[in-house]
């Protein structure tokens, strides 16, 4: 185990903790995606589950760079809220190249917004926050078969 552990390089986190994060994002936002994939819309399974993973990816890295034993003199010029940022921005342009607009009608609206909030849980796993991740899984599916439901013939 020495061997993998000097091969792996030191981290805060450790290997566990890691695979934790990263496997909560894909689980939590598996279940957005096979809703969005069993509605046949345009941002289905592994759309989702890579934008929850690379969201969560990047947290991670985060969370291991603020934490470098020997952090060298740039270290302080981290700064978390523009990572974290730059990650919504990113993922912001996604969701804004799902929705189309057609003569009087804008489709897919709801799988842009989907994609940013898929992207919230991904943030979330990735700093280790499962109950946050899990509420917002759970309030995303809501409104998207509950409320989707009293839509009545509306698409999205």
């Amino acid at each position: 185990m020495d061997d993998w552990a000097a091969w792996l390089g030191p981290t805060y986190l450790g290997p566990g903790q890691i695979a934790l994060r990263l496997g909560a994002a894909i689980a939590f936002s598996c279940l957005i995606g096979l809703d969005r994939e069993l509605k046949n819309k345009p941002l289905g399974l592994r759309t989702n589950m890579m934008v929850a993973l690379g969201a969560a990816s990047f947290c991670v890295i985060l969370t291991e760079l603020l934490h470098l034993p020997n952090p060298g003199p740039n270290a302080s010029k981290i700064d978390a809220g523009r990572v974290v940022e730059g990650i919504i921005g990113g993922i912001g342009f996604l969701g804004a190249g799902a929705i189309i607009q057609e003569r009087e009608r804008i489709r897919g609206a709801t799988t842009g917004a989907g994609i940013w909030a898929v992207g919230a849980i991904g943030v979330a796993a990735g700093f280790g926050f499962y109950l946050i991740a899990g509420l917002i899984t759970a309030l995303t599916l809501f409104v998207l078969t509950v409320l989707g439901l009293l839509e009545r013939g509306k698409s999205d």
